[in-house]
């Protein structure tokens, strides 16, 4: 045996019990759940966390579909983190059998999840809820369909069966066929919640996927195509636009769905349980929603919490006055929403507080070039929306001067410029708006 040959069979041999080594080891943090957050984005965060310690990182695929093994290599120890991305309900119930440290949700915590959780922890409360990105609902076609934007209203029709043909629509005469994630889809609960809603079922024809990637695929490769995925998996499929109510038709970009403006926005979760919380989740948690975890979003496809300011294109449907109120201000990519309707800041709120906080530190602005601006749901009277759209914005102004962002100009602007339809909870908001040096 010549000594190059026996060099490499000893390199071979190295490799190869590091290998059996790592997988022989016990797993040191287990994430549960969606496939849209396990797919890509919860190995990243897992792969930025590791190697910010200091480590090695390797990631590579199980013996079972949908899992990634993260190994994560000092000179101390080998630290080995699985991601199974079997679906959203899937991680909610091997959290509550202790099976997983991090349930990954690409929906919120269910009711009834929260009552069976409630002796170990509160899934509502800011300790075990993390926002951790946010997606756009993106409704798919094949690149040759002449159709670019559809209603929530035609959505639940199409996929309940009820519209059966492009020609509908004012397509080509081609029957639809429905494409759909599977029932233990996070994806698959939004897209219930937001579309068919309790009035409509799927229809019994509709194709169902377990991934996101495959389902986009197949659309793009059939003319009669239509499903829904997330943002991060479009690849070669049409994007088409949403409308809700009288709002204008939007698609997912930056500001529309880091707003959640976008009718079909959600939120990417990472669910924690209590006091069972492991000090590597609740530190890798941590890292998820800093401004290092959240560079890492975009990377796999999702948009990130870290806000930036952006000169919004406005439509012909915005009022004159919005447009001279807002003429020397770029907007910024977040938008403050609240619980129950009401003005207590939700979750998320909480924790943007701090980003428009580390914005201001970041770029060297004041607060006195931000602009806060409230607005409601129609209300009976004008002056009730006009109201209850000032309080929301001097709610935020309130919280914002409690972390030391003093004094922020504020006003209301009523019912006007919905981005839902009547009754949608996303009309009610507070947007940020800051200064354009540009154009003073």
């Amino acid at each position: 045996m010549t000594h190059s040959l026996s060099r490499t069979l000893r390199l071979i041999g190295a490799v190869a019990s590091f290998s059996l080594a790592a997988t022989a080891q016990a797993t040191d943090l287990t994430i549960q759940g969606s496939n849209t957050v396990g797919a890509a984005l919860a190995p990243m965060l897992v792969t930025g966390f590791l190697e910010q310690s200091g480590a090695t990182v390797q990631s590579r695929s199980t013996s079972v579909e949908n899992e990634r093994q993260i190994l994560g290599q000092t000179d101390q120890r080998t630290t080995t983190v699985l991601v199974a991305a079997h679906g959203s309900s899937t991680g909610y119930k091997a959290m509550a059998a202790n099976n997983a440290d991090i349930w990954a949700a690409s929906r919120p915590v269910k009711a009834k999840e929260v009552a069976a959780f409630s002796d170990v922890a509160d899934l509502t409360s800011p300790d075990n809820e993390h926002v951790i990105a946010i997606d756009g609902l993106a409704i798919l076609v094949h690149p040759s369909n002449p159709i670019d934007q559809v209603s929530i209203d035609t959505l639940a029709r199409i996929f309940s069966g009820k519209i059966t043909n492009w020609s509908e629509l004012g397509g080509p005469d081609r029957p639809i066929h429905v494409y759909a994630r599977d029932n233990r889809s996070g994806t698959w609960d939004t897209f219930h919640s937001l579309v068919l809603g309790e009035d409509n079922d799927l229809v019994a024809s509709a194709r169902r996927y377990e991934s996101n990637d495959r389902l986009s695929d197949d659309v793009s490769r059939d003319p009669s195509g239509i499903g829904f995925s997330g943002l991060a998996s479009v690849r070669n499929s049409k994007l088409l636009a949403v409308s809700d109510g009288d709002a204008p038709a939007m698609k997912p970009s930056q500001l529309t769905v880091a707003s959640e403006d976008y009718p079909l926005s959600r939120r990417l979760f990472m669910y924690t349980p209590g006091d069972r919380t492991t000090p590597m989740a609740r530190a890798l948690v941590a890292f998820a929603q800093s401004a290092e975890g959240q560079a890492i979003v975009p990377k796999a496809g999702f948009i990130s919490q870290n806000p930036i300011a952006v000169k919004p294109a406005l439509d012909a449907s915005v009022p004159e006055s919005f447009r001279t109120l807002t003429g020397h201000y770029r907007r910024l990519t977040v938008n403050f929403r609240f619980s129950e309707g009401r003005t207590r800041l939700d979750n998320k709120a909480r924790r943007d507080l701090l980003r428009v906080r580390d914005y201001l530190t970041r770029e060297g602005r004041s607060a006195d070039e931000l602009l806060l601006i409230g607005f409601a749901d129609r209300q009976s009277h004008e002056l009730r929306a006009q109201m209850i759209s000032e309080l929301r914005a001097l709610s935020v102004r309130k919280a914002l001067n409690e972390i030391g962002v003093p004094q922020v100009a504020y006003t209301g602007y009523g019912q006007y410029m919905p981005v839902g339809g009547a009754g949608s909870p996303r009309n009610g908001r507070v947007e940020v708006w800051i200064r354009d040096p540009v154009l003073e």
